[in-house]
């Protein structure tokens, strides 16, 4: 097939890399400015696209982690796995100044904008926040007066990406609850340990029950989190999950 036959915004193109910092460990976050960029929905993610000398290419999705604006640039938070093709090249060869390929905004379910308006319930696992918080910055722009929940689990304290920013939202937005679990590492003041439970769920609904629930992280986290939002008795139809896991980054 013709290349040019495909949409526009999922053709193939360049986005040279503006910065890039150390959000824990074991992530970075990557400011991309795309060449032709038009805009996306908080939620959404894009492909990229690593070719090597010899041909052979690699290609991985990535949410994207900033809120929708007019700066014509996109934030994605890597986490780096040893055994993947990915990601140890963005943890460890690429430099600010960089470009590489990448093609989106892709993605039309797991999507939150200010007409779907809320309350809204937000489930993380780990780097499943990524998605998650582009809807909360998006929301704390056009929309901070529908009230949100925030569950996010993360193995350590250290492990819990853009964490500053997160707890500082907890404590400036009234209209926001951020609950944090910690399932590797005892609770800090103010923070839970263990893996989220019906104890957990009952806490996150305790303003009552949202008009849309948001959950990302890998497919068992998926799978746990959406089963007890469900006997908590949110409806399946009011319930988004994405996941990963499977094709190693």
């Amino acid at each position: 097939m013709d290349g040019s036959a495909q949409p526009k915004r999922l053709l193939w193109q360049e986005a040279v890399i503006e910065a890039i910092h150390a959000e824990t460990p074991t992530v970075k976050s990557f400011r991309l400015r795309p060449d032709s960029w038009t805009g996306f929905t908080a939620g959404q993610h894009v492909d990229i696209r690593l070719t090597a000398p010899d041909g052979y290419q690699a290609q991985r999705s990535y949410s994207i982690g900033s809120a929708p604006d007019a700066s014509g640039t996109i934030e994605l938070a890597i986490e780096a796995l040893p055994d993947g093709e990915v990601s140890p090249f963005f943890h460890d060869v690429v430099e600010v100044g960089d470009r590489i390929e990448l093609r989106g905004p892709i993605g039309g379910h797991f999507i939150w904008d200010r007409p779907l308006g809320g309350p809204i319930l937000l489930i993380a696992g780990g780097s499943g926040l990524v998605p998650l918080m582009s809807i909360l910055r998006h929301r704390a722009v056009v929309a901070p007066e529908v009230p949100a929940v925030l569950v996010v689990s993360a193995r350590r304290y250290d492990d819990l990406i853009w964490r500053t920013e997160l707890l500082r939202r907890a404590a400036e937005d009234p209209n926001l609850k951020v609950i944090v679990t910690l399932t590797r590492e005892q609770a800090r003041p103010g923070l839970r340990f263990g893996r989220i439970d019906m104890g957990l769920m009952a806490d996150a609904l305790a303003g009552g029950l949202p008009a849309l629930t948001y959950v990302c992280g890998s497919t068992p986290f998926v799978e746990a989190a959406a089963n007890l939002v469900l006997a908590a008795g949110v409806p399946f139809e009011s319930v988004r999950t994405e996941r990963y896991g499977g094709s190693k980054v």
